[in-house]
């Protein structure tokens, strides 16, 4: 469900705005468009401010606040702004932005859950992260929304993107035991998912070709022993989950996390998911040539 409520509170954005009295206003345009906004062309300018600030309010309403995406570019944008302004100011002391202006800042984005840091970098709120949205993963297009999310803000999040991703191999494996009409035990652990999800797809190593011409590439040797190392990077990520990815009610977030284990736990996920969602879909995959079971015991 997206959110209904503004992600950047109107504080913060005010903060940066009243700064713009002193930066060029061709600066203001390439920060924004180097985010790829574009100015608002139905924006009309009201209450205080000259042109920079007005140029400001162009781009900035033509942001949709209540989208993760946008409002993670625009902090970008307010980053680089900020720092430019700090960078010029420099040139007349040696101190820069001074510290009540960099206290009224740190206490707009405190207001909506941000950190700005000493060296003027903007930490966006946790809870903007990498929270699965459970309801989305009940189908195809959920989970593939939900990899997208992964892959655009796993990076700034190691131990959240360790624990999405362990959620998005169990619940596409879950969708397609229950697509192909066979039972899912909740008792499962992902191990046993990822076994049964393959073995229905003809995906896993060890399951029973189908009834597939002898030059396939799906009866290729190369291709089972990718399977096979593709069966245990997914449940690698599930042990990774489990030693420093979020979900066991940690207190303290497991330390030494980087941007390359988000992305290795993220990319396999991704790699997992998209194989088994693209297997299910194919219409000329070997499992649709699979005898069907009835519910009488019988195959046809």
């Amino acid at each position: 469900m997206a959110p209904t409520s503004d992600l950047i509170a109107r504080a913060a954005r005010n903060a940066i705005r009243g700064l713009m009295s002193g930066l060029a206003q061709a600066a203001i345009c390439e920060y924004w468009e180097n985010e790829h906004f574009a100015p608002n062309p139905d924006f009309t300018a009201e209450g205080e401010g000259g042109v920079r600030k007005q140029t400001f309010d162009s781009y900035a309403s033509a942001v949709d606040w209540t989208d993760e995406d946008q409002a993670r570019r625009a902090l970008r944008v307010f980053e680089s702004l900020l720092r430019r302004v700090d960078r010029d100011v420099r040139r007349f002391n040696d101190t820069g932005l001074d510290s009540d202006t960099l206290a009224d800042l740190r206490e707009a984005f405190a207001r909506t859950g941000c950190l700005l840091d000493d060296d003027l970098r903007i930490h966006p709120p946790r809870v903007a992260g990498l929270t699965v949205r459970a309801e989305a993963l009940s189908g195809a297009s959920g989970i593939k929304a939900e990899l997208d999310r992964l892959r655009r803000f796993g990076a700034d999040y190691p131990d959240d993107a360790i624990g999405a991703a362990k959620q998005l191999i169990e619940a596409t494996a879950k969708f397609v035991l229950l697509q192909r009409g066979l039972p899912v035990d909740d008792r499962h652990d992902v191990p046993a998912l990822v076994k049964q999800a393959q073995q229905s797809l003809l995906l896993h190593p060890g399951a029973l070709p189908g009834p597939r011409s002898g030059d396939s590439p799906d009866n290729a040797e190369s291709i089972r022993r990718v399977l096979g190392a593709l069966t245990s990077a997914a449940v690698g990520v599930a042990e990774l989950r489990n030693r420093f990815g979020t979900g066991h009610g940690r207190l303290v977030a497991p330390t030494g996390l980087g941007p390359r284990h988000a992305r290795l736990a993220v990319g396999t996920a991704a790699t997992w998911c998209e194989l088994m969602l693209d297997t299910l879909a194919d219409p000329d995959a070997p499992w649709r040539k699979l005898p069907v079971q009835s519910a009488d015991g019988t195959t046809t």
